[in-house]
């Protein structure tokens, strides 16, 4: 997979640079800025692009900007945001205007080799990768709660999706097969009326269901 990287600090780009190559990953460009990240995924249009929420000038958005930029003018490449501190705000406004390919972690999971590669392969393949910290703010922000149907073991199942688990990862977490996380997916997506669509898409409704995530 080929991978950009935006990130103002020297010391953590290159440590991601290090770490993503080790994994695999072809790096096509290294940038401190959103200006220079936007040129760089027009010039190679990355699998990936890795991205700091604060950037040059003014350590805002300017991040999350670029990001929902790529994602519209370049639907093939997904977008890992990383950020130093959980500011929900900005994983809602990408999960509300993409539903794949998108991710958001703090900078702190880099230090975790194999889970944060794994969370980059997921977006980069159209999946989702959202920080424990971040799915617990979210769900902070929601005034009502609408999976009051939901057994708490249909609720943890739910809590994991959010995470961007697989099945079997579900499965290997709660220690119980996959045929039984499938019966709990199958449930959940009866309870919360989800309209009848595609596995992929339905669980996506489930999960922004869940954040409490406003989708058009």
């Amino acid at each position: 997979m080929r991978a950009v990287i935006a990130e103002d600090s020297l010391l953590l780009r290159i440590g991601v640079v290090k770490v993503l190559e080790a994994a695999g990953f072809e790096m096509c460009a290294q940038v401190a800025d959103a200006e220079g990240l936007l040129a760089a995924v027009e010039e190679h249009r990355p699998d990936i692009a890795v991205v700091d929420v604060r950037m040059p000038p003014g350590f805002t958005d300017e991040g999350v900007r670029a990001a929902l930029v790529i994602r519209r003018q370049y639907p093939r490449t997904a977008v890992l945001l990383l950020s130093q501190y959980v500011e929900e705000r900005y994983a809602a406004d990408l999960l509300a205007a993409h539903t794949s390919g998108v991710g958001y972690l703090l900078k702190q999971r880099v230090a975790d080799v194999e889970e944060f590669t794994e969370a980059v392969r997921r977006v980069a393949a159209g999946g989702t990768a959202l920080d424990p910290q971040v799915v617990a703010q979210l769900l902070v922000r929601r005034h009502s709660d609408p999976l009051d149907r939901l057994t708490p073991r249909e609720r943890e199942v739910l809590e994991l999706m959010a995470g961007g688990r697989s099945n079997s990862g579900i499965a290997a977490e709660l220690v119980v097969s996959e045929s039984a996380v499938a019966k709990h997916i199958n449930s959940i997506f009866t309870k919360l009326d989800l309209p009848r669509a595609d596995a992929d898409h339905r669980r996506v409704l489930a999960v922004l269901r869940f954040l409490g995530v406003a989708t058009a």
